[in-house]
């Protein structure tokens, strides 16, 4: 761990509750699979709807939850509106959660196995 989230993690860091609030956001299976199809490239509601099998309706009010998490941003072309992830923070959160689930239900998760030979010799947790 380093210094800085050692910092963190003994004291009043504000940083730790806006984490958790991070992880409530990301705690609905609709909002992962968003992030999972907004992973390869910006796409409007309906595009979305379709991808995670829900309606476009549910999909916008998950859509204003992330933007106002400013986990995802907008584009508007004419009367459409495109979304995009913000940065690459959340797809690698829900990629690590992802490979956390891995191991629950692998003894030899593909993650490990698509690992580099150094990569493989890390500390698996």
């Amino acid at each position: 761990m380093n210094a800085d989230m050692q910092s963190a993690a003994m004291s009043d860091d504000p940083r730790v509750e806006l984490a958790v609030e991070v992880f409530a956001m990301l705690a609905d299976a609709t909002r992962v699979r968003i992030i999972l199809a907004l992973d390869h490239g910006e796409l409007s509601v309906n595009d979305l709807a379709e991808s995670v099998g829900k309606s476009p309706a549910a999909v916008s009010q998950h859509l204003a939850k992330l933007r106002l998490a400013r986990i995802v941003l907008t584009r508007h072309e004419g009367t459409r509106v495109f979304y995009r992830l913000a940065d690459e923070h959340a797809r690698r959160l829900v990629a690590d959660a992802l490979h956390q689930a891995e191991h629950a239900v692998s003894d030899s998760p593909a993650h490990h196995a698509a690992a580099s030979p150094a990569r493989a010799e890390e500390p698996r947790g």
